[in-house]
């Protein structure tokens, strides 16, 4: 039965998802339970396009990129694929009008990665949009389902939100960026003369994101907001701990956030949100 085959395709999502980021499961965790399975689908789309270029450093990598990119189009014009993720994936995007320009941007930005070491101003904005604000607007799409005002009116923050979590991301993973790939994402800096003012400078812009970002979350449909807020406070405690490095160790170590402060964390985001002090 089809039915059983679609069951064992949501379960493979929710196991790549937990699998692969104890943070975002536990996000998940805190929106309405008829989101889980869709946003563990997006997960999940974007989880194997991304250790396609990140992880297959003995294979084709293009090549496995561009079929994925195929099967993915494929999937969703037939409503069914035998690749459980992509199944899992392709139903989400018909449910809840997912647009192709979304998946476009995001593929494109995972394609850049197997060409790019070093971006551009333009290419750095392009990367962001697809790699982050694409992504946190097909999780939009699900969270309003369906009500296009409230898409249009969320979308900026949405963005914003994207963008803030994908900067956090590089600086988090600089060493393994710069040193493992010899990927330098930041516009117009050089690893090596990375001081105070660029760090600074980069915090700043991203405080600016963070605080629109904020602006969104209050906004979300309840059944969304928690979850969306507990991924922000996790985010945000990361950015904390950033700032708090000099700029001469950013590449020396990769910042994180222990599971015991991680509880805690979790904890303040419920209690707060119930108490309506978002």
């Amino acid at each position: 039965m089809k039915a059983i085959f679609d069951q064992v395709s949501k379960k493979t999502s929710k196991l790549v998802t937990r699998q692969y980021s104890t943070s975002f499961s536990l996000g998940i965790r805190f929106l309405k339970s008829e989101l889980h399975d869709p946003i563990y689908g997006i997960y999940g789309f974007v989880r194997f396009a991304d250790e396609i270029v990140d992880s297959f450093h003995d294979y084709d990598k293009e090549k496995l990129l561009q079929e994925f990119k195929n099967d993915t189009y494929h999937s969703i014009e037939r409503g069914i694929s035998l690749n459980p993720i992509l199944n899992t994936f392709q139903r989400v995007v018909r449910t809840y009008n997912i647009e192709n320009e979304l998946i476009d941007a995001f593929l494109k930005s995972m394609a850049m990665d197997l060409q790019k070491k070093a971006y551009s101003e333009e290419d750095y904005k392009d990367y962001i949009l697809g790699s982050a604000e694409a992504v946190g607007l097909m999780c939009l799409r699900v969270f309003t389902n369906g009500d296009f005002a409230q898409y249009e009116k969320l979308k900026p923050y949405a963005m914003y939100l994207g963008s803030a979590f994908q900067k956090i991301n590089f600086l988090r993973d600089l060493k393994a960026d710069y040193v493992g790939m010899g990927r330098i994402y930041f516009p117009n800096v050089k690893m090596n003369e990375l001081n105070e003012n660029m760090k600074k400078e980069i915090e700043k812009d991203i405080e600016f994101e963070f605080d629109q970002g904020l602006k969104g979350i209050k906004m979300l449909p309840k059944k969304a907001r928690l979850g969306v807020y507990v991924a922000y406070i996790y985010y945000y405690s990361l950015f904390n701990k950033i700032k708090n490095l000099k700029a001469c160790n950013i590449l020396e170590e990769r910042v994180r956030i222990p599971n015991r402060q991680k509880i805690l964390l979790l904890a303040g985001s419920y209690v707060r949100n119930r108490l309506n002090l978002l």
